[in-house]
């Protein structure tokens, strides 16, 4: 199953509450984390309801 690389490019501070919460349950703390996931749909929800905080590539 392929895979997805997301790192953390922006911080959380002064965003809404909720946005921070999908950080924390992507496993992403602070700027320049990487956490590599498995590409299902719960995860590319999450990634894309916050695409200005993050950048996602598919890594095999």
């Amino acid at each position: 199953m392929a895979k997805l690389q997301v790192t953390q490019t922006k911080s959380g501070i002064g965003r809404k509450q909720n946005q921070r919460d999908t950080l924390r349950s992507l496993g992403l703390k602070k700027i320049g984390d990487v956490v590599v996931v498995e590409d299902r749909p719960e995860i590319r929800g999450m990634a894309t309801s916050i695409p200005h905080l993050v950048d996602v590539k598919e890594v095999d």
